[in-house]
């Protein structure tokens, strides 16, 4: 029984740290979903022009428009079958800052030929990322996008580097304090740093035939287009 994750990877997944590879088996075969909570310890942004993009991005469940300390944070990875037949599993992470709960969605399915995670990100999938998975040598997971393709109607393009932001997620698992430590920068090559978060949680895996996605969780819209 493989995720969409190990078949990306292939050999790569069996060097990643055993609770980080049953993090990321979460899927149909195995008939479970993952429910992290924690605290991120800092949400930050980068220089005040990059502010009303994140705005922007906010109204559609897109990056995090506010930053925070101590933010108490849930992640849900449910699996799916999604209205193309193809098998998906949510990224679905909410932020709750003071006066406010924002969340940042993300849903992904394999790629043609397995090269890549497709990640289809907001609540109607307008950006869509490539994601390469590699395991470091100390069993964390390091995640880093490629290409980037803004979807809406018959529009359907490439998005240029100067605006496009590169993201980079490490995530490893801590066995002194057994929580999950997650990293994340999302950078322009221009630009330099645009927004990131870090912290920690801890995980417990349900039932889906029990437990299947909430309400909510699912894309508004769903994208075919790889």
């Amino acid at each position: 029984m493989t995720s969409i994750f190990h078949r990306h990877m292939g050999a790569a997944f069996g060097r990643l740290h055993p609770e980080i590879r049953r993090r990321f088996s979460v899927g149909l075969d195995s008939g479970q979903a993952c429910v992290g909570r924690g605290t991120m310890e800092r949400i930050h942004h980068g220089a005040p022009f990059v502010k009303p993009f994140l705005r922007l991005g906010g109204t559609r469940n897109i990056l995090v428009p506010r930053e925070g300390r101590d933010v108490p944070f849930v992640i849900e990875n449910f699996p799916y079958t999604d209205s193309f037949g193809r098998e998906t599993v949510t990224f679905v992470r909410s932020f709750h800052l003071p006066r406010h709960v924002h969340r940042f969605d993300a849903t992904m399915v394999l790629g043609p030929g397995r090269d890549c995670i497709l990640d289809y990100l907001g609540t109607h999938q307008h950006l869509a990322s490539d994601l390469y998975m590699s395991a470091e040598p100390d069993g964390s997971l390091l995640i880093r996008s490629g290409t980037h393709r803004f979807r809406e109607g018959p529009v359907d393009v490439r998005v240029p580097s100067v605006i496009a932001g590169d993201a980079e997620v490490r995530e490893s698992f801590d066995e002194d304090t057994g929580r999950f430590r997650i990293q994340v920068r999302v950078t322009n090559r221009y630009f330099g740093h645009l927004f990131g978060y870090e912290g920690s949680f801890t995980a417990e895996y349900v039932d889906v035939g029990a437990h299947p996605p909430r309400a909510g969780l699912r894309p508004v819209r769903e994208e075919a287009r790889a």
